[in-house]
């Protein structure tokens, strides 16, 4: 099997959707040897703040001198993203012999009525790939939820974390902050340790404090108040914390929130055995981490900015970005969002600061049409016009812009991977 027909195959399974349940994926495991049962995990579930806070614990690791294996979703320019080893992506004919590997197991559940999922068979490739790579500690990120996410057939990770907690899902994992943190909380498993992010809403940590006691975890979370910020820039922020000083790459204040659940988780497993990893390396680690498309800065000249937040809170703290380290600056923006996500918030929180949008249409079938995008947005910006094409869209904005504007592109991971390439080979 070659390394786009593997892609093509695990594509098509799409078409399946989201089916909750762990059976499936326990009977292809079983058939595939439980590799994951050899492995050792720290494991983040939550609503934001799961990609940064993976990429950060991760890259502590890597520094520690861990082979570090890193499961996360979704991708923003090429699929093997979502399963790496120190760092770098899986290489395309190792994915392509483990989906072929995987396939004939999916093909025989198939036909006793047990088809598995996209994300099924991903998480089942990532395991069988982490243990192949004999890692000594995978980062693995939830994909949906938490109790009913296929990478919960996992035994007691070494540390179970949840992210911020907000209403996203809502239509699988219930309609209050309480029921879906329960769902986040189904990955906290007995007798282990749990890191908390540091500023959860009330109900939320409450949710996570009764689940801790009556699985018997360990509870640790961090008062922000014990952080002294130093500086906080477009280009990152620098604290202080525990004597150590951080240069946090990441954008935004909320990253520093997440910052700390990674440094937290990393300080839980070091409790948990993994005794290289310390202050130097927590701090070498941090100022290590990249992210594509979290408020991602491409270029300076004019200002580029890429962000593929996509739900109300999410927006929220990109808007709150912008007025915090941005203010007066003339933004200009190509937005394009799924027709299932919070376009509203963006109406709301990220249209009115706009001097001008250009809508556009992601490259996925989920996509909502630029012409509703433009007037769901209306109300908050009077200057919208329509561009179907994400790369046009994009192209005509940079004719647009002046050298002391911004250049925003936001409201999908989608729309991220369709034009991030094409915008980092610009001559800058």
């Amino acid at each position: 099997m070659q390394y786009q027909e593997a892609v093509s195959y695990v594509h098509s399974l799409l078409r399946f959707g989201v089916k909750p349940g762990l059976e499936r994926m326990r009977a292809m495991m079983e058939a595939l040897g439980n590799p994951q049962d050899r492995l050792r995990f720290a494991h983040v579930a939550g609503t934001n703040g799961k990609g940064s806070t993976c990429a950060m614990l991760a890259e502590i690791l890597r520094a520690s001198g861990y082979k570090t294996g890193l499961f996360t979703s979704p991708y923003v320019i090429e699929f093997r993203e979502r399963m790496q080893v120190n760092g770098e992506m899986i290489p395309q004919d190792t994915f392509a012999a483990l989906i072929e590997q995987i396939r004939p197991v999916a093909d025989r559940l198939a036909a006793q009525g047990m088809q598995p999922t996209e994300f099924e068979v991903i998480t089942a490739a990532a395991f069988l790939y982490f243990e192949q790579e004999k890692c000594d500690i995978v980062v693995l990120e939830v994909g949906l939820g938490g109790r009913l996410d296929s990478t919960n057939i996992i035994k007691t990770p070494l540390v179970s974390v949840i992210t911020s907690v907000s209403m996203d899902h809502m239509n699988v994992l219930g309609n209050t902050l309480e029921e879906i943190a329960a769902e986040k909380c189904g990955i906290i498993k007995r007798g282990g340790i749990t890191v908390s992010y540091p500023e959860q809403d009330e109900p939320v940590f409450r949710t996570i404090y009764r689940t801790a006691l009556k699985q018997s975890n360990v509870l640790i979370t961090q008062n922000m108040r014990d952080i002294r910020i130093v500086s906080e820039k477009i280009t990152g922020t620098d604290i202080v914390y525990n004597g150590l000083h951080i240069h946090i790459p990441l954008i935004g204040a909320h990253q520093v929130s997440n910052c700390m659940t990674a440094i937290l988780a990393a300080e839980a497993l070091r409790s948990r055995g993994l005794r290289r990893i310390t202050g130097k390396t927590i701090v070498s680690g941090i100022a290590a981490v990249r992210m594509p498309a979290r408020l991602e800065v491409l270029q300076t000249q004019p200002l580029l900015l890429l962000d593929g937040g996509h739900n109300a809170d999410g927006l929220h703290r990109l808007a709150e970005a912008l007025r915090q380290y941005l203010p007066r600056r003339r933004i200009v923006a190509v937005i394009g969002m799924m027709a299932d996500k919070a376009y509203d918030a963006a109406a709301r929180e990220i249209a009115p600061l706009c001097a001008e949008i250009i809508a556009t249409t992601p490259s996925n079938p989920r996509a909502l049409p630029a012409g509703q995008l433009a007037q769901a947005l209306q109300p908050g910006c009077d200057r919208i016009q329509v561009v179907e094409s994400p790369e046009e869209a994009v192209s005509q904005a940079l004719q647009i812009v002046q050298p002391g504007d911004v250049l925003l592109v936001c409201g999908s991971f989608y729309l991220a991977s369709d034009v991030r390439a094409a915008l980092l080979r610009r001559d800058t």
